[in-house]
């Protein structure tokens, strides 16, 4: 039996990019979004997989951005989950599928530039031309988000959940 995905995420930017995860990968990932982390706790994540059939081999990811003061504190504190953050937001990691990013910057400026990218980009949804930059740019943008000091803005996890994505589908 394949492990179960929980991915535990904030907004619905995050559950639209898991989705698509989800669809591309075609695995038993579970989605499960809150939209904001201040109940995200152990006992929060045990009472939202109790509604599943759940085996020592599932996996627990944690899906946020670190925009907000004290957010990676509280996910630190939570064992035996795997982090994706993204600091500032997961735009940075979309941005990525397309080019370097280096430079220190807010959610509001990240989100700016990756809408250079795509210009009919809107938080919350993905578009054909998204989708297709992630299809295209996946191995670059796990290549380079691996170069960024993981403490730092920017920086992103987010390829964490593809690299163990990609070693169950093998």
């Amino acid at each position: 039996m394949r492990p179960i995905f929980f991915v535990f995420c904030e907004g619905e930017t995050e559950v639209a990019y898991v989705n698509y995860l989800k669809s591309k990968y075609r695995l038993p990932i579970q989605i499960v979004p809150k939209k904001s982390d201040s109940n995200i706790s152990c006992r929060y994540i045990e009472n939202c997989k109790r509604e599943y059939f759940t085996t020592a081999s599932d996996k627990t990811f944690l899906m946020y951005d670190l925009d907000v003061d004290g957010v990676l504190d509280k996910l630190t504190c939570i064992p035996e989950v795997t982090l994706l953050v993204s600091n500032p937001c997961v735009e940075l990691w979309f941005l990525l599928h397309n080019q370097e990013c280096k430079s220190e910057l807010d959610s509001k400026r990240c989100i700016a530039k990756y809408e250079s990218v795509s210009p009919d980009y809107k938080k919350g949804s993905l578009n054909a031309f998204d989708l297709q930059l992630f299809n295209q740019g996946e191995d670059a943008a796990i290549a380079r988000a691996k170069k960024l000091n993981t403490s730092g803005n920017p920086s992103t996890t987010v390829y964490k959940l593809l690299e163990a994505l990609r070693e169950e589908r093998r």
